[in-house]
């Protein structure tokens, strides 16, 4: 799949051109008044639901029993022949990846998508036991108002422990903790015999405790994880910090990303033009020390988008501080899916519909994948951008320059990592930790010249020599060979030949690449 067998897409006819454009312009005619009562439906019923189980704490035997099932369709699967490739039983729609998956169509569909339910908080070994299903939102949920809360707590509610932990997760926390596989203490899989284990990063397991993050489920099926849990505070207090030039953004974040510093435990940043940024520095607090400091609950239904409100402070001042209530921090890129539903709903950030509506947003992603037309989707395919490019810290300048040369896409999300040397897909060739940025671009660019597969093919070429890496929910179009360069798959293909997976899950390269998703 290599990027001079691409041809340019075929211009649509201008027909086609106004049929997209009335779709992409008025989508917000069905979104208004049938996603965001749906999807407030949903949440609410769905927190009923949680709560209820948590009450009368029936979440551990009803986790037996689901693993005991999946034991069973997978002795029923073997018995049979073992005839066709294993996946989980997750509809398509449901996964944070904008396209649906091609290779779950002949396969044979395992139910581990009814594990969504916290299973067990000690306070005492400080972790926390979680099904897979289990989501952001309902562990800051959970954990904020008990004291504790996750040292990654990714920012999307709708992100599960198993896309994060299979796939991939970032924060602003990650520059000290590093990524959200770093911060759990077991996996307990069920293998494809269907055998029940438990794994760590302790000598008799860690092999396939570290082959497992980023394996996208292609070695066994994740049935609990066990997490760090930290002690929080009621409020962050985050301070805005304007930068006017590319070149004092990455000095900057360079220096404020200090793994080691007392005073600092988020970063993150905003990337608004070529030159303009805010780089944001988050502390944990018990709320302010005097009356002057401004409470701000950005959480709220009646609040401007975070990412707006960053922009504004940015225009008044060169530095501002503000205390923000916990979980209103956590997800504060939410109800605005980063910066993704502006173009969704374009006066959803108007005061007047925040007022009126807000309380409903934001529509659930996967209700708006769901309900996408085809003929949306085209246009998509041709001019939306969504993408994470994990790349060295050092590199972070010649990064936003090449993203602003072949997309142009602003604001840029830039939250700077600790990359930890262990094995796995993410091992470093140089076999030292060391500080990595998530740039992520989404949205939908008109930038000239732009090409979907071409560009992300320039991209992708551009992150493979820095030694970066891109995250596996995008669109992926570089060939097989140059995923291997990318990933060290040492460690995972070792384990796919020692525990029988050849025959019984596709190839992570299969999963991911753009052909196998429409």
């Amino acid at each position: 799949m290599d990027i001079e067998k691409y041809e340019e897409d075929v211009p649509p006819t201008r027909w086609e051109n106004i049929v997209e454009f009335i779709m992409f312009r008025f989508r917000w005619l069905f979104v208004v008044p049938f996603l965001l009562p749906l999807s407030f439906l949903f949440n609410t019923v769905f927190d009923i639901r949680n709560r209820l189980i948590h009450l009368v704490n029936s979440a551990p035997n009803a986790h037996v029993r689901k693993v005991n099932y999946i034991q069973e369709q997978l002795k029923e699967w073997n018995e049979n022949g073992r005839k066709t490739k294993l996946v989980n039983a997750r509809p398509g729609w449901l996964t944070m990846s904008f396209r649906f998956p091609l290779y779950k169509e002949n396969a044979t569909k395992i139910a581990t998508d009814k594990l969504f339910d916290i299973l067990e908080l000690d306070v005492e070994r400080m972790i926390i036991k979680v099904e897979p299903g289990v989501t952001m939102g309902q562990i800051s949920r959970y954990l904020i108002p008990r004291g504790y809360t996750l040292p990654v707590l990714p920012e999307l509610d709708d992100l599960t422990i198993g896309g994060l932990i299979n796939g991939c997760g970032v924060e602003s926390g990650s520059f000290r903790h590093g990524m959200f596989q770093h911060i759990c203490e077991q996996f307990e899989v069920v293998m494809s015999s269907g055998e029940l284990r438990t794994v760590g990063p302790d000598p008799e397991g860690n092999s396939l405790f570290y082959a497992i993050p980023w394996s996208q489920g292609t070695i066994c099926f994740l049935t609990a994880a066990t997490i760090k849990i930290i002690p929080c505070k009621k409020y962050v207090k985050l301070t805005y910090k304007k930068t006017s030039t590319l070149n004092e953004m990455c000095q900057s974040l360079t220096t404020d990303s200090d793994r080691f510093a007392d005073n600092v435990d988020f970063v993150e940043a905003l990337q608004f033009d070529k030159n303009k940024g805010c780089i944001m520095l988050g502390e944990f607090s018990d709320g302010p020390d005097t009356d002057d400091e401004v409470i701000n609950p950005i959480g709220r239904w009646y609040k401007k988008w975070f990412y707006t409100h960053v922009e504004d402070l940015i225009n008044k001042r060169q530095q501002s501080v503000e205390y923000i209530p916990l979980r209103d921090y956590y997800h504060r890129h939410s109800r605005s899916i980063f910066w993704e539903l502006r173009d969704i709903v374009p006066f959803g950030n108007n005061i007047i519909f925040r007022y009126l509506m807000g309380w409903l947003c934001p529509p659930k992603i996967a209700f708006l994948k769901a309900t996408t037309p085809n003929v949306l989707r085209k246009l998509y395919d041709r001019s939306h951008v969504l993408q994470d490019m994990l790349i060295p810290l050092e590199n972070l300048e010649e990064c936003v320059t090449l993203f602003d040369e072949e997309v142009e896409i602003y604001p840029l999300w830039l939250c700077p990592f600790y990359l930890k040397y262990q094995p796995g897909l993410m091992r470093l060739k140089n076999a030292t930790s060391k500080m990595y940025v998530d740039v992520g671009a989404y949205g939908v660019t008109t930038k000239k010249g732009y090409h979907h597969a071409r560009t992300t093919r320039v991209l992708e070429k551009y992150v493979i020599s820095v030694n970066g890496f891109q995250m596996t929910y995008a669109d992926i179009y570089m060939p097989k060979a140059e995923y291997a360069e990318m990933f060290d798959r040492t460690l995972y293909d070792w384990k796919r030949t020692t525990e029988g997976c050849l025959d019984a899950f596709p190839d992570i390269y299969d999963k991911i690449c753009r052909n196998n998703r429409r």
